[in-house]
Formats: structure tokens, sequence, C-alpha cells
């Protein structure tokens, strides 16, 4: 066993040491520990390893609330303290646009931090069966491994799907297609949760009786979905409505299919969607371009405040629940959808949608370096850009501040995400 001084946080929790010259990553160690370890992978410039013993622990460090943390890859970071963990995704991001984009921002904005716990109403759970472990397992991924983690609860889950974990097992043990079903994906709105069952062969009549059966006494609405996501359709209740999700801020509920794409985290997502407007700052008569604008989650709120909103989105599927939204609150006349690639955007195609007074850009973890090289002398006057990858949003940055004549106003996190290393982030740009 070898003994280290751990200086710092990698972007996925680990400790960072530097022990005879070589960068050791140490899962489980804290900035300020001093700890002994065991090597995982030694490389000829760096070293996995992970915590053996804890001989200083830092002061924020915390006892983790799940008990299968450690061996479920969901969460990284429970042993450190929630006000902690935005430090240190704050540093991540701050990092990320020096070295990548030699960038500062001219402010830093204060972390947005919600509920620490039950948060999570996105999740993908991966289903196996399992013989040596008694059966069927539920959960997600062991760390770093395609193993599934043997769960009977998860902290981070509302409680009541947590609740559900150990019925699930039971469940999909009894079922006649219980080898093929890898999957189940969970969708909490604002009513009951639907759980989408990923099946990859046809449920028998017994089966049926069994799902009927749980969904009644869980009190959830069931959807198979044998093929891509569209193919998802409501098994029981059959007329079981599309969740919805809420801005109570703005006056908006967002209807979506369970397989779409939503914030996991309801409660920072208000506070994210407050805080990206307040930097917008959008005014009746103005035009504003709402890029990769998804179901319409900052579109609707910019168009209640007056502006005429052009949403763009790579998804015809979302698009059309996007306009569906917008006519059932009464904003069509605001608001206007296109279809398109993003990643592929000529300056023509952008040029066709007309000027823009400002601009959001909300991609996913790939960014939008094609549409910031578009931009000219045209471009709009302020950027609001929302990112869930502090990468790619410094080399954006870089196109815009050192060739596009903007200024990196402010930035900062939202943890939406708590107790993983994943660094959700917003930032300001503004014309010179």
């Amino acid at each position: 066993m070898s003994l280290a001084d751990i200086e710092a946080l990698d972007q996925e929790g680990r400790g960072i040491a530097h022990v005879d010259g070589k960068v050791v990553f140490i899962a489980g160690a804290l900035p300020g520990e001093r700890v002994r370890y065991a090597l995982v992978r030694n490389k000829p410039k760096y070293a996995l390893a992970r915590v053996t013993e804890i001989l200083r622990a830092s002061s924020q460090r915390v006892t983790p609330v799940c008990p299968h943390f450690g061996v479920c890859g969901g969460c990284s970071m429970q042993h450190l303290e929630m006000r902690a963990q935005a430090a240190v995704k704050q540093r991540v991001l701050e990092d990320a646009f020096w070295h990548i984009a030699r960038l500062r921002p001219e402010t830093l904005l204060a972390p947005i931090i919600g509920p620490a716990w039950g948060y999570r109403r996105r999740a993908r759970l991966t289903v196996r069966r399992v013989v040596k472990k008694g059966g069927v397992l539920v959960g997600f991924h062991e760390k770093h491994s395609s193993y599934v983690a043997d769960m009977t609860s998860c902290a981070v889950l509302p409680a009541p799907i947590s609740a559900l974990l150990p019925q699930l097992r039971a469940l999909i043990g009894r079922l006649s297609i219980a080898e093929r079903l890898p999957q189940i994906e969970v969708a909490v709105g604002d009513g009951p949760a639907a759980l989408v069952l990923r099946i990859l062969a046809p449920l028998s009549s017994a089966d049926e009786t069994l799902l009927r059966a749980f969904a009644d006494a869980a009190g959830v609405h069931l959807w198979p979905q044998p093929g891509g996501p569209e193919s998802a359709t409501p098994f029981h209740p059959l007329d079981a409505p599309w969740p919805t999700y809420r801005l109570p801020d703005f006056d908006v509920a967002l209807r979506f299919r369970p397989t779409d794409f939503t914030q996991v985290n309801h409660d920072v997502n208000r506070m994210l969607v407050r805080r990206a407007l307040a930097l917008l700052e959008p005014q009746r008569g103005e035009r504003i371009a709402d890029m990769f604008c998804g179901l319409g989650n900052f579109t609707l709120p910019i168009a209640r405040c007056g502006a005429h909103v052009v949403g763009v989105e790579g998804s015809a599927a979302l698009s059309a629940r996007a306009q569906e939204n917008a006519i059932a609150h009464g904003l069509a006349q605001r608001i206007e959808h296109h279809v398109a690639n993003l990643f592929a955007i000529t300056p023509q195609q952008l040029a066709r949608w007309g000027r823009f007074d400002k601009m959001l850009i909300d991609p996913p973890r790939e960014g939008a370096v094609e549409l910031v090289k578009c931009l000219d002398g045209a471009a709009p006057a302020r950027i609001v850009y929302v990112s869930c990858n502090p990468a790619t949003l410094a080399r954006d940055a870089a196109v815009l501040v050192h060739e596009k004549g903007y200024r990196l106003v402010a930035a900062g996190i939202a943890n939406m995400f708590p107790h993983t290393s994943h660094v959700e982030s917003l930032a300001l740009f503004q014309r010179r």
C-alpha cells in the first residue's frame, strides 16, 4: 500500500495526487486528505487507484446515505458534502474555460443547488437475470462495469420509485419474457410515474395479467416499448395521460412522452430556467432564437415574456410536441418551430430564419460549435448558453470570444445531478 496527499478532484470525482512524478487518480479520496491506496491500473503517465485507508479525513467528508455507494456506478460523490460538490463542479467549469479557451468569466454566478435526495425524475434501469444473485436484478450498472448493481433501494430516485425496486425484481422474475426485458425507463412527472418496459418479445396473456395487477398496486402507468422510443404506448391504464412537468414561474406545464428528453431534476430545472431568462432578459417585441429547443423548456417561458421565439430542434417528433405545447398554452402566435440538424448548420441556413436580437443555446454534450461558427456581424447581441459538458462549452466559448467578438460576461453551475460528477452550467455572452 502507498501513501498520498490529495490535491484536488478530477471530473469523475476521484482524488488527484502526485506520487514520484506520476499523477495518481484515487477513487474515494477527497482534497486535503492523506490516504493509503492500492493501484488498480498502472500506466506509463498516470495510475488509477482506490482508497484503502483514510489517515487524515477532510472536514467536508460525510457518511454516504446509500448502502450501495461504492458499488453502484450511479453516484461517485456521496462522501462529499453538497456545497463542496458544487464548489468542485464550479472549479471544473473554471478550469475548462481557462485550459481550453484561455478565458475567465467576468462574473462567477452563485451555484444553483436543489434537493440532495429523491431528485432523479428520469432514470434508465438495467434489468438482468443473475442466477448467482438469486434472480433478477434491476438497477444501475456497477462502477466501471457492465454488471448490474444488486440494489434494493436508491436514494436519488423519488422514494416511491426506490421502494418499487424489490417489487420490480420479483415481478420480472415471474414474466415469461424475463430474459427479453433488458431495461426499464422511469419518467416521473406531476402525476403517476410512467415505467417504460423495453420488451424484445411479445407479452403472454399471463404476463399482461401480472403487469396490470402490479400497475394497479403500485399506482404507476406502464408503457411497453417493442422498438424505438416512438414505439412506446400506454398499456395499463390504456387511457393513461402523458406525463407533465411544471414551470410555475411562467405558468407553463409541458406535456411529454415518457421516452422524451426532459431534465432529470425538476427543482433545479425550474431554477435554471429562471436564471437563464434573467440573464437573457427577453423583452416584448424582440426576436429570440431557442436553439436545440426540445419540448419548449425555454421556448415557452421566453414567449410568456412577450418575445417572438424561433425554436429549432433536430428531432421532428420533439418539434411536433413542442408545437403542441405552444398551442396548448395559447402561445402559437409568438412561436415558430423549425426542424434542422444544428450540428451541420450553414451560415446560409441560419440567415434564412432571419435576424435575432438574442439567442439561447442548449445543446447536448457535443456542443454547438458549427452553430457559433455561423454567427456573423448581424449576430445576436446577447447569447445565453446552457451546457451539460464544460469541455464543449469552453471550446465554443473560444470561438465566440476570440473569433466572433463576444465577451464572457458570466458563468456558473447548476447541480442538476447531486452526488455525481456531471456538471451542468450556463454562461452569458455579450457582443463587444
